[in-house]
């Protein structure tokens, strides 16, 4: 499967940020994220229940 990883990362953040405001630690998560490898980043999405086949990159199948 395919997965749009800058769409991912960019929700994460948003999901981590807004967290900020009622954990401050998660400062510290942000700045993992805004660093992480796309395995990471999927790793991080599936333990905080992000479902990955809401970030799927179709692919043509297009036969010429």
């Amino acid at each position: 499967m395919n997965i749009d990883i800058e769409r991912l990362r960019k929700e994460l953040i948003d999901y981590y940020g807004t967290a900020m405001q009622v954990n401050p630690v998660a400062v510290i998560e942000l700045s993992i994220i805004e660093k992480a490898s796309p395995e990471r980043l999927i790793y991080i999405a599936i333990n905080n229940g992000f479902d990955l086949n809401d970030y799927k990159i179709e692919e043509n199948t297009y036969k010429l």
